[in-house]
C-alpha cells in the first residue's frame, strides 16, 4: 500500500513544501552559479526512471563548459569549480530536483538516476532498481558509503527497491541528515568516479 499509494503522496506533498520553503535559497545559489560560474544556471541531463522511462533531471551546474584546442570538454577535475566542490559535498546542486520529484520522475528516496547509455552494463537482477522511482537520496547513506563501488552501489539499491517501507524510507532520510556532513568533511564535491562501462569492459578483459 506504501510502496503504491502513500509514497507518491508523500513525495508530492513534501517536495512543494521544500521548494516554497527552499525558495530563497535556491534564488541565492542561481545568482552565485550565474556569477561564479555562468549560464546556464542549471545542469539537465536524460536519466532513468522508474520502468527504465526517459526523463530530464535538473541540478544547478557545479562544472563550466571549458574546452581544448578542437573544441571537446576538458575533463571533470579540471571543469569543476571551487563553488561546484561546494554544491556537491552538500547535496545543494541536487535542489532541482525536487521539481522532479513534483512532477512523479523522481522520489525523496531512491535509487540514483542514471544515464541511459548505463542500461547495458546492468545484470537482469540490477535492472530491479528500475522497479521504483530514482531518489534524491540514495539508500547507500544506509551504509556510510559515500563513494560506494559501482557494484556495490547497485547491490545497496537493489535491496532498497525490493524492500520498500516508509520505515526504510524514514532511515534513509535521517542517515542523509548525518551523511552530508560527513561528505563535506570529506571533500565529496571533488569526487569524480570511473564510469561503469570502463570498469565492466576491463572485467571482460581479465
Amino acid at each position: 500500500m506504501y510502496r503504491k499509494y502513500f509514497k507518491r503522496v508523500i513525495d508530492f506533498v513534501l517536495s512543494l513544501i521544500a521548494i516554497i520553503v527552499l525558495s530563497p535559497a535556491m534564488v541565492t545559489i542561481a545568482i552565485l552559479v550565474r556569477t561564479k560560474i555562468g549560464s546556464p544556471i542549471l545542469f539537465h541531463q536524460k536519466r532513468v526512471g522508474k520502468d527504465e522511462k526517459i526523463f530530464t533531471m535538473y541540478k544547478f551546474r557545479s562544472m563550466t563548459n571549458e574546452k581544448n584546442e578542437n573544441g571537446e570538454l576538458l575533463p571533470d577535475n579540471i571543469r569543476l569549480t571551487r563553488l561546484g566542490r561546494i554544491l556537491r559535498s552538500t547535496s545543494l546542486d541536487e535542489l532541482p530536483e525536487l521539481i522532479n520529484i513534483l512532477k512523479g520522475d523522481m522520489s525523496i528516496v531512491g535509487p540514483r538516476p542514471l544515464l541511459e547509455s548505463y542500461l547495458p552494463y546492468y545484470t537482469e537482477e540490477e535492472r530491479l532498481r528500475h522497479s521504483v522511482r530514482g531518489g534524491l537520496t540514495p539508500p547507500e547513506v544506509l551504509y556510510n558509503d559515500f563513494t560506494p563501488t559501482w557494484d556495490k552501489q547497485l547491490e545497496y539499491e537493489v535491496h532498497y527497491a525490493k524492500n520498500v517501507s516508509f520505515l526504510l524510507d524514514l532511515q534513509v532520510v535521517c542517515a542523509t541528515i548525518k551523511g552530508v556532513l560527513a561528505r563535506n568533511n570529506n571533500d565529496y564535491g571533488s569526487y569524480i568516479r570511473e564510469e561503469i562501462w570502463d570498469i565492466r569492459e576491463k572485467r571482460k578483459d581479465v
